[in-house]
C-alpha cells in the first residue's frame, strides 16, 4: 500500500467535507452550542432534574389554599415563594385553568391528632416547567408540615425508632452528575458517530454513481481509496473532541486526563468506523447500509456498555481524575482489537476488489 496515494484521498475526501457546506454549518453550530453551554447546561440539567430548576427560581408564585384551617396555610405564606389566597375550591380549579394560579392546596378538616392520616390534595397544571418548579417549592413546605404532624403524633410510638444519620447533601450534586456523568460522554462520543455514519455516505456514493472504476483507473488501488476514505473520516473526531473540551474548560467545566481521554475517544472512533466501512463495502446501496449500520451499533453498544470497565464510564472517570492504571488495559484490549478490525477491513477490501469489481 502506498501511504502517499491514502494521504491524498484523504486530502480529497477532507476538501469534498469541507465544500459539503452543510456538514460545516453542523459542525459550527454544535461549536456555537458548546460556547454557551453553561445555559445549555441549565436547560438540559432541567430535563435530567426538574427540581433543580427550582434553584434558579426567585419568583413568588399566586396559589390558592382552600378547605379547613391548618397551620400549613401559615407555613405557605412563612415560605416566601408563594402569594396566598384564601377561596373556595370550585373558584380556583377555575382560577387554576385559566392560568391565574400556580396551583391549588386543599386540605381536609382532619384534626392533626388524630387517628387517620391527613390527606392534602394539590392541584397544578399539567406538564408544565413551571408546575415542577412549584411541586418542588410546595414539597419543601409538605414535608415541614409532615414534621410538625410526626411531632404531634409522636406518642402513639410504642418502640424507640431506629435513627439513620445520612450523610449531608451536596450542594450542586445534580449539576456533577449531569456534566461527568452525561453531558461530557455524549459530547466526546457524538463526533464519532458522525463520522461513523458519514464513511458510509463516502463509499456508497462511489457504487451507487458509478464513479470506482474511474478512480481505480488511476494509480491508486481499491484499497488505498478506502484507507484514505477511513482517514479523513478519523481525523475530525479527535480535533473536533478536542475543540468540545477547550470549549467546556473555557466555560468554567474542569476536565481531567484529556491526553487519555482522546487516546479512548480516538481508538474507539476507528472501531466504530471501521464496522461502518465493513458494512457500506458489503451493502453498497447507501439507505440499507445506514439502516444495517445503525442496528448493528445499538446492539454492539448495549454489549459494550453493559461491561464495567467500558469507554463511556472510563470517560467520566478520566475528567473526574478518578481513573487507574486499569484504563490502559482497557485501550491496550481496544488497540489489539482494532488491529484485527483493521487487517480484517484490509484484506475485505481485496475480496471486494477481486469478486464485485472485475
Amino acid at each position: 500500500m502506498d501511504f502517499r496515494h491514502v494521504y491524498i484521498i484523504t486530502k480529497k475526501e477532507l476538501g469534498a467535507i469541507n465544500a459539503e457546506k452543510t456538514i460545516i454549518l453542523a459542525i459550527l453550530l454544535q461549536l456555537f452550542i458548546a460556547m454557551f453551554s453553561s445555559f445549555l447546561i441549565v436547560g438540559l440539567a432541567a430535563m435530567y432534574d426538574p427540581d433543580a430548576l427550582s434553584d434558579y427560581s426567585r419568583q413568588k408564585y399566586p396559589i390558592a389554599y382552600t378547605g379547613s384551617p391548618s397551620p400549613l396555610e401559615e407555613l405557605l405564606r412563612e415560605s416566601g415563594d408563594f402569594v396566598v389566597y384564601e377561596m373556595d375550591l370550585g373558584t380556583a380549579v377555575t382560577a387554576l385553568e385559566e392560568r391565574k394560579l400556580s396551583g391549588v392546596v386543599w386540605v381536609p378538616d382532619t384534626p392533626p391528632d388524630a387517628d387517620e392520616p391527613v390527606k392534602i390534595t394539590l392541584y397544578t397544571i399539567k406538564n408544565d416547567i413551571q408546575s415542577s418548579v412549584v411541586n418542588s417549592k410546595l414539597r419543601d413546605v409538605f414535608v415541614t408540615y409532615e414534621e410538625s404532624l410526626r411531632a404531634i403524633r409522636g406518642d402513639r410510638i410504642s418502640s424507640v425508632p431506629i435513627v439513620v444519620d445520612l450523610p449531608p447533601e451536596v450542594p450542586g450534586t445534580n449539576f456533577y452528575e449531569f456534566v461527568y456523568g452525561l453531558l461530557i460522554p455524549l459530547l466526546i462520543f457524538m463526533p464519532a458517530i458522525i463520522s461513523a455514519a458519514l464513511i458510509i455516505d463516502m463509499i456508497t456514493e462511489e457504487f451507487q454513481h458509478d464513479t470506482i472504476e474511474t478512480l481505480i483507473s488511476t494509480p491508486v488501488t481499491f484499497s488505498e481509496m478506502i484507507w484514505g476514505k477511513v482517514s479523513a473520516c478519523f481525523v475530525i473526531v479527535p480535533v473536533q473532541a478536542a475543540v468540545w473540551i477547550a470549549l467546556m474548560v473555557v466555560n468554567g467545566i474542569s476536565v481531567a486526563g484529556i491526553v487519555p481521554i482522546l487516546l479512548h475517544v480516538s481508538v474507539a472512533s476507528l472501531l466504530m468506523i471501521l464496522l461502518s466501512a465493513f458494512v457500506a463495502l458489503h451493502y453498497r446501496e447507501r439507505t440499507s447500509a445506514q439502516f444495517i449500520f445503525s442496528t448493528a451499533l445499538v446492539v454492539v453498544l448495549i454489549g459494550v456498555l453493559s461491561l464495567p470497565a467500558n469507554p463511556a464510564n472510563l470517560i467520566v472517570l478520566l475528567s473526574i481524575g478518578a481513573a487507574g492504571s486499569e484504563h490502559w488495559l482497557v485501550l491496550a484490549v481496544m488497540a489489539g482489537t482494532l488491529a484485527l478490525g483493521m487487517a480484517a477491513l484490509n484484506r475485505y477490501t481485496h475480496l471486494v476488489e477481486k469478486t464485485a469489481l472485475q
